[in-house]
């Protein structure tokens, strides 16, 4: 075996200053705006900014064989980046040189995942990188100055509509520091469209964010309860071509990105819907998702709402979270970036590194949402 490590082995802080005490006063992690009520229950309305278990540096461990085939993508990447490449996937589409932020996703990280999901063969986890960095100018997730169209670039504002109803949360962390994302099927606001995807990929990219140091996956929590009858929502499953597409997105850009998929309240037309879509979905992600069992196993209840019987009282209020929810991500984008910058500004960094110093990112304060014993 051949030990391939990060360069440090400093350890951060563990969160035992910031998890959260159900029987005292408001922590220190401001982010929560939370505090015990008089049953017991955290008032919570924005998300947390931390896992409630101890940071753990990552190893990464490969054999000879594996190590050198990481070095052939490495070295394919490390001339890649000094040619000029083309801004979307159209057809003789102009060409723009690599952006620093787009160097900052190439990690070491991200060249084991496309490894790992193309089973250790080089030139196909080549292929399957170029195709997803021109896929994110190409679908307006990257955006470069004076030539992405404003109307295709996926921001907070263009997809602010789809979230008013909070069909997509991001609350907590699950028990291996996977910060989680609910979707809340009974809370769908719109018709089938294009920006239902690319909502579902800004959240994507938001809750990549929020990724602690040695987590790169995230734990994809779907309920399917219905809204409170006073929303007048009606639970609609989406279509098989939002269904293929949105498959397609998460298995060839995001691979290796699922740590656990778990889903609970299915009605039977769910499991009908399930059968549909399952030839679509790889085997290797079909063996992280499970069916209705308690999120309570996965979750530490700290951070898990009432109705999960986690501690939490999670109300969802649009005009408090989503603005606090994107600030918050932006603080951890630019501490990601600044971490890059200082540590040379170079592909197959590890993510580790370009997190470190997110737990001391706080939200403002003005924004906790308290309710008082």
């Amino acid at each position: 075996m051949n030990l391939f490590r990060r360069n440090q082995v400093e350890e951060t802080p563990t969160n035992s200053e910031d998890s959260v005490s159900v029987k005292s006063k408001t922590t220190s992690n401001t982010s929560l705006g939370t505090d015990s009520d008089k049953k017991g229950l955290i008032k919570c309305h924005v998300p947390f900014n931390t896992p409630v278990n101890p940071i753990v540096p990552p190893e990464f461990v490969l054999t000879e064989e594996q190590q050198n085939k990481y070095s052939q993508v490495f070295n394919h990447f490390k001339e890649y980046i000094k040619e000029n490449i083309p801004v979307n996937d159209t057809h003789g589409a102009k060409k723009h040189p690599v952006l620093p932020e787009e160097k900052a996703w190439l990690t070491k990280e991200c060249f084991l995942r496309y490894l790992r999901a193309t089973k250790w063969k080089p030139d196909a986890a080549i292929k399957r990188i170029e195709e997803t960095f021109i896929w994110r100018r190409t679908f307006g997730v990257v955006n470069i100055p004076g030539i992405t169209d404003p109307a295709i670039l996926i921001t907070q504002d263009l997809v602010e509509m789809e979230n008013e109803t909070g069909k997509n949360l991001m609350v907590g962390y699950d028990n291996d520091n996977r910060p989680c994302l609910y979707l809340r099927n009974g809370y769908q606001n719109t018709d089938a469209s294009l920006r239902q995807v690319q909502h579902l990929v800004f959240m994507l990219e938001r809750i990549i964010h929020f990724m602690p140091p040695g987590q790169d996956t995230l734990a994809l929590m779907t309920d399917f309860k219905a809204a409170p009858a006073h929303m007048k929502l009606s639970a609609k499953f989406p279509s098989l071509s939002t269904s293929k597409h949105v498959l397609h997105i998460l298995q060839h850009h995001y691979p290796e990105r699922l740590g656990r998929g778990l889903f609970t309240n299915i009605p039977w037309i769910g499991y009908t819907f399930f059968k549909v879509v399952t030839p679509f979905i790889d085997p290797y992600t079909r063996s992280k998702t499970i069916y209705d069992q308690p999120f309570e196993n996965f979750v530490p209840k700290e951070q898990l709402d009432q109705s999960f019987n986690g501690l939490l009282d999670f109300e969802y209020v649009h005009d408090i979270y989503w603005p606090e929810m994107n600030k918050m991500a932006d603080r951890k984008h630019r501490n990601y970036m600044k971490n890059f910058a200082e540590l040379g500004g170079d592909i197959g960094l590890s993510e580790y590194d370009l997190r470190l110093g997110y737990d001391a990112l706080e939200t403002d304060s003005s924004v906790a949402i308290v309710t008082a014993a």
